[in-house]
């Protein structure tokens, strides 16, 4: 497919997030490939050096353990996997470190766990924290933190926390880097497929193969990265799908990689949380009158519209909120908590403040303001 797409948004972005993964780090053996990371590194300061703030989200610990530990491939048990991260930690940081020291640029190594991402107060301190290494001009390398995640709290791949760190810190651009220099219509490999160089929107996607696996060393496979580019451009933010052979054009706007455009608009950043990093711990089931009032005219959701409560939640708490088929129509955080809702389910709000004593209804179960359509 030829290509006249204008790539000036990944050129011109002020604040960029770049993910790379494993494969484009590692040689075929596991262990860090010293010229690759140097090559990386040195695209990414140039960047960084003309004006743009850069946030690196690497992957590579886990192999980059592999070597010093004696493991020929990835460690499919998670007590090894977090033994292998230790050992490679830092090494990785190490090596970027002289990698970016090398021309002026500071970095600074932020270390995330899905919990961070879903305690709100722990997403506000990330925030907080990212946004000053920004300020001082410092390159931010985020990785999960493979020694204490567990299997339960785990981010899954890299790409997707790409797209939250994205949301975070409210990126311009998202840049994607794997062992793949783009989308293709089937495999890279068979005859016939070709480069897609746009995805203007989930239709695109429709007859597209993107089932291939992740690498040896990796757990994103290309399904992944399409799952992180549809989560970004639905909050405003476009994204590049290229490998890492091709970061120094990607960067420069030249016709490399896919290219995702945004099908959506930027949301406030609470409702960004709500919507992608918050993780529901209940479901509250709405009836067709409720479905209608949150999803179309975007009222808070009152007790009568509730017909089931489903799980153990705090007021606080975020919940999914279900129509009758079961399907997650909105999230939001819930007034009350999964004992105390039960018992409220189908009542009317009272706003007669002599009936409030014996009508234990007296607010939304979940204010607008803190409610996202999905």
């Amino acid at each position: 497919m030829g290509s006249t797409v204008d790539r000036s948004v990944i050129r011109d972005a002020h604040r960029m997030v770049v993910k790379v993964g494993s494969s484009s780090l590692t040689g075929p053996k596991g262990g860090l490939d010293g010229f690759r990371l140097q090559a990386l590194a040195t695209s990414l300061a140039k960047k960084a050096m003309s004006g743009t703030q850069v946030v690196l989200v690497s992957s590579g610990a886990i192999a980059a353990g592999m070597v010093p530990l004696g493991l020929e491939r990835r460690p499919k048990d998670l007590a090894t996997q977090q033994a292998a991260a230790s050992a490679g930690q830092g090494a990785l940081m190490s090596a970027y470190t002289r990698a970016f020291t090398m021309h002026g640029v500071q970095v600074g190594q932020v270390l995330l766990t899905a919990d961070d991402m879903h305690r709100r107060s722990h997403y506000v301190n990330a925030s907080r924290t990212l946004e000053r290494l920004l300020e001082l001009e410092v390159v931010p390398i985020i990785n999960e933190n493979d020694t204490v995640a567990t299997d339960e709290i785990r981010f899954g791949d890299n790409d997707r926390l790409a797209a939250l760190v994205a949301h975070l810190v409210d990126a311009d651009a998202l840049v994607l880097l794997s062992d793949v220099d783009a989308l293709y219509t089937g495999h890279p490999a068979r005859a016939g497929s070709e480069r897609i160089p746009l995805v203007a929107g989930p239709e695109a996607l429709a007859e597209v193969d993107v089932s291939r696996a992740g690498s040896a060393v990796g757990t994103g496979g290309m399904q992944t990265k399409v799952g992180a580019a549809q989560m970004s451009v639905a909050e405003g933010i476009p994204v590049l799908l290229t490998n890492a052979e091709q970061v120094h054009q990607a960067l420069l706007g030249e016709d490399v990689g896919t290219l995702f455009t945004p099908v959506g608009t930027k949301s406030p950043a609470r409702r960004r949380w709500l919507a992608h990093a918050s993780s529901a711990t209940g479901r509250v089931v709405l009836d067709d009158g409720a479905v209608e009032a949150v999803v179309r005219r975007r009222t808070s959701l009152l007790p009568v519209g509730i017909t089931r409560v489903e799980g153990r939640f705090s007021a606080g708490d975020t919940v999914d909120l279900c129509d009758q088929h079961g399907s997650v129509v909105a999230r939001g955080l819930v007034g009350y908590g999964a004992e105390e809702l039960g018992t409220l389910v189908g009542r009317r709000l009272v706003r007669d403040a002599a009936l409030r004593s014996s009508t234990p209804a007296p607010r939304p179960v979940v204010r607008r303001d803190d409610l996202v359509v999905l």
